[in-house]
């Protein structure tokens, strides 16, 4: 429960630091502003009362799909986590948003966990990522596709 306690402040912190880098970006400080104070109430969610509601959700899940219009186009399967800054540091959420399903996964090999928590982990770790690429398109930086040799991509025969 602390691991996840801690994977959420550090979450939050990094949070803090990517709206501070986007404060040019009207749309993505406001809503980094927004989800701030939500991933404290994941954090509290777990060892106390549950704060994350069917609401909170649904407005994260709207937030994605405006983001993934407006990237739509630029979206490979997978992109290096690169570009400016404040992209960077969104990718840096994002992976910290995983990590924190991990330790939420934890967790629940020892006492029950909402499954409301884990979709709205899951769903903050992809808004992160479309949100890093929303960054990166509005300084005009290409994201850079990311081709495995380790999983080959399967043909549309396959």
């Amino acid at each position: 429960m602390v691991d996840f306690e801690i994977r959420t402040d550090s979450l939050a912190t990094q949070l803090g630091l990517a709206a501070s880098l986007t404060k040019d970006i009207p749309m993505v400080h406001r809503d980094l502003m927004t989800l701030l104070p939500l991933v404290y109430h994941l954090n509290g969610s777990v060892r106390g009362r549950l704060a994350i509601t069917e609401e909170n959700l649904v407005s994260v899940s709207d937030l994605y799909d405006v983001y993934v219009d407006e990237v739509k186009e630029r979206m490979a399967t997978f992109v290096l986590p690169q570009g400016v800054t404040a992209a960077c540091v969104l990718h840096a959420c994002r992976s910290e948003a995983k990590k924190a399903v991990r330790a939420l996964h934890k967790v629940s090999l020892e006492k029950e966990v909402p499954r409301i928590l884990f979709d709205f982990t899951h769903l903050l770790a992809n808004l992160l990522f479309v949100m890093a690429v929303y960054v990166n398109k509005w300084y005009g930086v290409d994201e850079i596709p990311f081709i495995s040799k380790s999983y080959p991509v399967k043909s549309a025969k396959s």
